[in-house]
């Protein structure tokens, strides 16, 4: 049986140069790193979020309600999601959305069945929606795809950052990187890593992370083999 990985992608990953809209020549590029990350020959779900098209925070900006604004930050992944499978496909790549949001006539309702399927017949799925719920953030998403479709790891990608630091090293240049931290060191020092029910369903499903970053062409098939190049968080 392939070992199953479950990628974990943030919105500006697919966007513009200011971090906002799609680009989709930018999206090709990891759409070539996935597949090479696939090419490893492992079973790859990956789950975006859609900061490039909406974040949470500009809700405050407006005065537009936690519910909604989580709504529309769930629609904006299915349209990430849509323009990543269509890079994927252009590669030759099969890929399968699956939406835990229903939107029946562009993307299919997440279906556990049809999940395992796909990822059994060799596609790449590419979970969108997120949760389904609102209050719930993309890390918490791909917590819980990962442990529904039994993966041994996260892949979490960041943008220019190469692990977890003791410090933001954008601001702070003796910022300490954690070759391994644990879950509970993660919680104890308040790291911004992801938010605490995300990492509560790791730690009960002994899930593995690498944390690292996507920047540096290559990272995304480099890690699957030296997680080195990251920080591995662990129970």
């Amino acid at each position: 049986m392939k070992r199953v990985v479950l990628l974990k992608l943030s919105g500006e990953a697919l966007s513009k140069v200011n971090g906002i809209g799609i680009d989709m020549e930018k999206v090709k590029t990891v759409a070539k790193e996935v597949k090479d990350l696939k090419d490893t020959g492992v079973s790859v779900g990956i789950v975006v979020g859609a900061g490039n098209i909406w974040r949470g925070r500009d809700a405050s900006d407006v005065v537009v309600e936690r519910v909604f604004a989580d709504d529309m930050g769930m629609i904006g992944t299915i349209l990430n999601a849509l323009a990543l499978k269509t890079a994927l496909l252009s590669l030759n790549v099969k890929a399968y959305v699956a939406s835990a949001i229903a939107v029946d006539k562009i993307v299919e309702p997440y279906n556990q069945e049809k999940v395992m399927n796909a990822l059994a017949n060799d596609e790449i799925v590419i979970f969108s929606g997120g949760t389904g719920n609102p209050y719930f953030s993309t890390d918490t998403t791909a917590a819980l795809r990962a442990c529904q479709i039994k993966a041994d790891l996260i892949l979490m990608a960041k943008n220019g950052t190469d692990g977890v630091y003791d410090d933001d090293p954008r601001k702070n240049a003796n910022a300490k990187k954690y070759q391994t931290i644990t879950y509970d060191e993660i919680l104890a020092k308040h790291l911004q890593v992801m938010d605490l029910t995300a990492a509560t369903l790791c730690y009960d499903n002994n899930l593995k992370i690498v944390v690292f970053d996507m920047g540096i062409s290559g990272n995304i098939k480099k890690v699957i083999n030296h997680p080195e190049i990251g920080t591995i968080i662990t129970k």
